[in-house]
C-alpha cells in the first residue's frame, strides 16, 4: 500500500514547458530517503520481475529509478538514451509524443547479452516510449516483459501492438487530491 505522504509528495506544475501542459514532478521524492526508499520497494514487487534478464531504463528520469530497481533485484541495466549520447554502436527509432516526437538509441552490445526485459519510466502518457523500445527489439527476437511506472495519465492507453504485464505504482493524477489539479484540456508530460 503507497502512504499518502508519497502520493502527495508528487508535485504538478500547470502550463509547463508551455501552456496546455501539466508537467508531474516525482523528484521531491528524492528529498526523502523513506519516500524514495518505499517508491523503489513498490516498483520491485512485481512477481514478473523473476522473468525479466534486464532492465531497460528511459532516458533520464527512469534512469533515478530504474538504477535503484535494478540494485534492489539484483539485475543488470540498460539505458535508453536521446541519440548521440551513447558511445559504440547503437540502435535508434524515433517515436512519437503527446507534444511532438523524440528519439531513443540503446547499445546493441548490451541488448545482445538478454533476451527479456523490464523497462521503467516515470510516467506513461501515451506508451509511445515503450512503444519505440518494443519496435527497437522485435527484430533482434526480444521480448518486454514488464513495464514499471510511477505516474500514469488520466487515461492509459498503450498501443496495441505493446503486450506486457503494467505495474502503475500512483493512480492516475484526475482522481489525487493534489496542489494543482490537471484541467480537463491538459496533456500529461514526461521529461
Amino acid at each position: 500500500m503507497i502512504s499518502k505522504e508519497l502520493k502527495l509528495s508528487i508535485k504538478s506544475y500547470k502550463d509547463f514547458p508551455k501552456e496546455g501542459i501539466v508537467f508531474r514532478d516525482f523528484l521531491p521524492v528524492l528529498q526523502d530517503p523513506s519516500l524514495f526508499r518505499e517508491l523503489i520497494k513498490a516498483m520491485s514487487e512485481n512477481k514478473k520481475w523473476g522473468d525479466v534478464e534486464a532492465i531497460i531504463a528511459i532516458d533520464a528520469r527512469g534512469f533515478l529509478l530504474g538504477s535503484a530497481v535494478a540494485q534492489r533485484l539484483n539485475k543488470p541495466l540498460i539505458v535508453a538514451r536521446e541519440p548521440g549520447k551513447l558511445p559504440g554502436k547503437t540502435i535508434e527509432k524515433a517515436y512519437k509524443l503527446e507534444y511532438g516526437t523524440n528519439s531513443l538509441s540503446i547499445q546493441k552490445e548490451c541488448l545482445d547479452k538478454y533476451d527479456s526485459f523490464g523497462v521503467i519510466d516515470d510516467l506513461l502518457a501515451t506508451g509511445g516510449t515503450v512503444n519505440c523500445i518494443k519496435e527497437i527489439m522485435q527484430p533482434l527476437k526480444k521480448e518486454i516483459k514488464l513495464l514499471s511506472v510511477v505516474i500514469p495519465s488520466t487515461e492509459i492507453s498503450l498501443p496495441s501492438t505493446v503486450a506486457l504485464s503494467l505495474t502503475v505504482i500512483l493512480p492516475p493524477f484526475a482522481i489525487l487530491n493534489t496542489a494543482t489539479p490537471s484541467s480537463k484540456n491538459s496533456t500529461t508530460l514526461r521529461s
